[in-house]
């Protein structure tokens, strides 16, 4: 309390006094032992009554003991069974989760990740993905600032996120405890091998293959990649103690069309642990048309060299950058791609509305605005010569074609002309524009569909900036990249506009996430909110059919098929009210991950343990562990002090205090006839 709150109540004690003998001694003239107890009982009202008034902050302390979190993280992917240690996985948890002494200086805590991770004491392994680094970004945002140990139970085999060596905090230790045997057996595999999942046909596709060796002697192994009956591919490859990998280089010719499944093997005389990590399905679709896109500028600009790259990320898409006067024919492009159009673009134009090719209009500061109202009739611009900086804003009812929201409203702005846009034909805007915090009502990134002929404006120019941004938010350029060439796509296609609209995947490797995207537009061709989407799946093979029901997204519907074995599968989706049905097909190929490996990465947790000042443990070695964290002296328990500060009003038993005072003053007076 403060000094002034002190002084208020002690005066208040002097007028609840002082007020009590001047009502039951000094004017009554006479002294009793009933006036004493209604003095008593008017010092209690009135210096109750005036606490209230005072109010002042009641303060009280307790105190509670912190102990130091122990989090024990248990790897639950299918690697764990496959190498013959869930056994022994759990008996090492159960010693160390039910262990009396950890439990009276640690705060003991189960968790459990493959390619999630969660606070679990139940443990199946049956995760299709291992994701340690996953495990130690969650650790490190449930326990900031904190110092504690980390028991992990793993083979250290990861199958994806980033390398967890350098995920985990530095300062806080880690105990890797491996499972599974690390006795070295002779084993090949195929590590990795990287394919696009686009050809062009009559051309030929690279294929690159990672293979790896373990073992003690030198042997030669022979190499194949076949389709069918088909060998297109087959040499011998030597390893040995010295050397243990290799790198295959094949170019494979793209001579059908559709998606072709390969098959990549590397075998030899030696017996082998593991032979399922011998073989590795790829597929390729083969396609038989390539969009030509056509970067028509007048200037030099970051744009152009940013749109390029983004646009040719998709192998099916070309971009040309040419200047207005250098085109002669349109006949070679699909779309174009006019940025910041002037004078010199005239003839350009022409050619554009007498071919019917779909253009793309980017704008900027150099944009000759007069010139293209006259040369367009979708938008009216009423510009200065003044810029501005415009922000963007999803519209998430936007139905022309799927997209999800990037983060747009947090990319840098676009620079265009200041003024006014008016939208004069039927334009669907993606994202509208708007100057700080105030809304302009005008479209930023819009599109048109006028009797086939497509055309999409963006208005405003550094739009590199966003690309480096979704970099920047992202660690890759994907998203980015795929909301460009969902615009190209568009712009690539005069067909006419379907009721649904399925998205899929020609191929899936098992263990991925398969998902089936869907759009049902009704007869004014805006997005169907009330829509019942089901999809029926049937493997073509044992001709076994699974039914589902597809979910609303914020602008589609969405399925997910995880659990689904390798195979090919026919899929019907059909919205229930009008009966429109899409037919399409995918293939699961038969490729599971977490069999890949015969021994733990022992190395890889040598080298945490030493990048955390940890050590490695061994299942037999779990007591030595246990010993080790209970005579650490760096994790002692905390008591902490909390203070609770609550104001007197509060206190609801002190006015209970006053009515029972005031109550039993009145019937005492009443009693004695002293009212």
């Amino acid at each position: 309390m403060t000094t002034s709150t002190i002084l208020f109540i002690l005066l208040s004690l002097v007028v609840a006094a002082g007020l009590s003998f001047y009502q039951y001694f000094y004017r009554a003239g006479h002294r009793n032992k009933i006036n004493l107890w209604l003095a008593l009982l008017r010092f209690v009202t009135i210096f109750g009554i005036l606490l209230l008034l005072i109010n002042p902050i009641v303060s009280r302390s307790t105190y509670e003991v912190q102990k130091t979190p122990l989090p024990i993280v248990m790897d639950n992917s299918a690697s764990i069974v496959d190498l013959k240690a869930n056994q022994a996985a759990l008996d090492v948890y159960q010693k160390l989760a039910t262990n009396k002494e950890l439990q009276e200086k640690f705060d003991v805590q189960s968790y459990q990740f493959d390619s999630e991770f969660e606070a679990s004491a139940q443990f199946d392994f049956k995760g299709h993905q291992t994701n340690i680094d996953l495990a130690a970004k969650n650790l490190k945002s449930i326990h900031k600032n904190k110092t504690f140990p980390t028991v992990l139970i793993t083979d250290g085999n990861q199958t994806s996120g980033n390398d967890y060596v350098y995920g985990f905090d530095p300062n806080n230790k880690v105990f890797p405890l491996v499972v599974g045997d690390t006795t070295t057996f002779l084993d090949l595999r195929i590590s990795q091998l990287n394919v696009n999942k686009y050809a062009f046909h009559k051309n030929k596709f690279p294929v690159e293959v990672f293979l790896q060796y373990s073992g003690t002697k030198s042997i030669n192994a022979d190499f194949s990649i076949v389709q069918g009956g088909t060998v297109y591919n087959k040499q011998s490859v030597a390893f040995s103690p010295s050397k243990k990998s290799a790198v295959i280089s094949v170019l494979l010719p793209a001579d059908k069309i559709g998606l072709q499944v390969f098959k990549a093997t590397i075998q030899s005389k030696e017996s082998e642990k593991n032979s399922y990590n011998n073989v590795k399905n790829f597929a390729v679709e083969v396609i038989d048309q390539k969009t030509e896109i056509a970067i028509v500028s007048s200037i030099a600009h970051p744009d152009i060299a940013a749109l390029k790259r983004s646009i040719e990320s998709n192998p099916q898409r070309k971009v040309t950058i040419v200047k207005p006067r250098e085109i002669n024919s349109l006949s070679d492009y699909n779309v174009l791609i006019l940025y910041q159009p002037n004078a010199d673009f005239k003839s350009v134009f022409d050619k554009a509305k007498t071919a019917g090719v779909n253009t793309f209009v980017i704008t900027g500061i150099n944009t000759d605005f007069q010139f293209l109202n006259m040369n367009q009739d979708q938008l009216v611009f009423r510009m200065s010569a003044q810029s501005e900086d415009y922000l963007a804003e999803f519209d998430s009812q936007f139905n022309l074609f799927a997209l999800d929201n990037i983060g747009f409203e947090n990319l840098p702005p676009l620079l265009n002309a200041f003024g006014t846009v008016n939208v004069k034909g039927n334009m669907e805007v993606l994202l509208s524009s708007r100057i700080r915090n105030i809304s302009t009502n005008a479209p930023l990134l819009a599109f048109s569909e006028n009797q086939g002929k497509r055309t999409a404006f963006l208005l405003g120019e550094n739009i590199w900036k966003w690309r480096l941004q979704t970099h920047v938010d992202n660690k890759s350029f994907e998203k980015f990249d795929l909301f460009a060439d969902k615009i190209i796509q568009f712009l690539a296609s005069n067909n006419a506009r379907k009721s649904l609209v399925v998205n899929h995947e020609s191929f899936y490797n098992s263990g991925e996430a398969i998902e089936i995207n869907a759009q049902y537009f009704n007869k004014n061709y805006e997005f169907d909110e009330k829509a019942r989407l089901a999809i029926s799946v049937t493997n073509k093979h044992t001709k076994q059919t699974k039914n589902y029901d597809l979910l609303k997204g914020s602008n589609s519907y969405k399925v997910n098929l995880d659990g689904l074995a390798a195979g090919q599968y026919n899929f019907r989706v059909q919205e229930l009210n009008s009966k429109t049905i899409y037919n399409g097909y995918f293939e699961i190929l038969d490729f599971d991950i977490e069999k890949q490996f015969v021994n733990p990465d022992l190395a890889k947790l040598n080298q945490l343990a030493t990048q955390t000042q940890g050590k490695v443990f061994m299942p037999n070695q779990t007591d030595e562990l246990i010993k080790s964290l209970l005579e650490n002296e760096n994790y002692k328990a905390i008591q902490k002090a909390i203070v609770k500060k609550s104001p007197l009003v509060d206190w609801v038993w002190l006015l209970v205090l006053i009515a029972i005072s005031l109550a039993t003053e009145w019937f005492l007076r009443k009693y004695h006839g002293m009212l």
